[in-house]
């Protein structure tokens, strides 16, 4: 069952200031700490170097970071570095967290960060998806450090493992010192496991499931779609409408989760070319701070959003 929106706000800002933080103990090394709003298009800059002092929890760490203010008894986040939650142009928008490119399931303050996680707090609009289950722009997370501290096996599942696309990722993965199994696509995969589909959106589609793109952001948590034919890739903006369209060669890196699953992650495209283009673009300078990435003859295209047609 998807939790209402009141709920997961709740659930993602639940702290009381007093008890934010872990305090004794060894800190955590190598983590990150990331501020944006808007589906990651502007990022809000920390005053001066991270500050991780002891054991630190979600919440503590931004506290130590960032100016944060709460309301209801410190129940929520209501701003940071004063820009609030609440609604912007008609429309709903609050302060959502990931670690390690996966949307948080608990507050927090009882989320303990953990070495090398990268943590991503964003602020944006939720009318059309109340949760963004998993996102790409933390890559090459979840693949190193994994999920709620539990390194995964990975797989890359693909149309044909002899094609370049396949072995594009493939060797992305390998080359970050992450074990990658190669495979043909299944509809269920390896339990446990975490999973890239390498394929032309045909032949992709019939193994997500609930997940699929085509019941849209709410399901998903991908502003894009593809058509009953999987040759017209749609682009839509954070109200949840089409506003381009990428037919041949249009490509997609994008993510979603299913539950307590591991994520799945999906590197599509219209046709044979466009997965070769979404797969040239597997990497961390162009998936950063993105919750999907299309792939077009101008470049590669956040998402969600919100450009003239194509």
């Amino acid at each position: 069952m998807r939790p209402t929106a009141t709920a997961l706000a709740s659930v993602l800002g639940a702290v009381v200031l007093a008890g934010c933080g872990l305090g004794a103990g060894p800190a955590p090394s190598a983590v990150k700490l990331v501020v944006t709003r808007d589906f990651g298009a502007h990022v809000l800059p920390a005053d001066g170097p991270l500050k991780v002092n002891g054991q630190v929890t979600v919440m503590s760490l931004l506290t130590r970071n960032y100016r944060v203010a709460t309301r209801e008894a410190g129940g929520f986040v209501d701003s940071i570095d004063g820009l609030s939650g609440g609604q912007e142009a008609g429309a709903p928008v609050d302060w959502f967290y990931f670690v390690n490119g996966v949307e948080a399931t608990k507050g927090a303050a009882q989320t303990t960060v953990r070495s090398g996680d990268r943590i991503w707090w964003d602020r944006h609009d939720w009318s059309q998806a109340e949760t963004v289950p998993a996102v790409v722009g933390s890559f090459p997370e979840p693949f190193l450090n994994g999920v709620e501290g539990r390194r995964l096996a990975v797989r890359v599942e693909c149309a044909s493992a002899a094609g370049p696309a396949c072995r594009t990722v493939a060797a992305r993965l390998r080359a970050l010192r992450i074990p990658v199994a190669v495979a043909a696509i299944t509809a269920s995969g390896a339990p446990g496991s975490l999973r890239v589909l390498v394929a032309p959106w045909t032949g992709i589609a019939n193994a997500l499931g609930e997940q699929s793109l085509e019941q849209g952001p709410r399901a998903s948590g991908v502003y894009a779609r593809f058509s009953a034919n999987g040759h017209t890739l749609m682009l839509l903006n954070q109200n949840g409408q089409s506003v381009a369209a990428l037919r041949t060669g249009g490509g997609l890196i994008a993510a979603t989760r299913q539950g307590e699953e591991p994520p799945v992650w999906l590197v599509t495209g219209t046709d044979e070319r466009g997965v070769q283009l979404a797969a040239g673009a597997f990497d961390r300078s162009t998936l950063r701070d993105r919750f999907a990435v299309a792939l077009g003859r101008d470049g590669a295209i956040p998402l969600p959003d919100g450009t003239a047609s194509r």
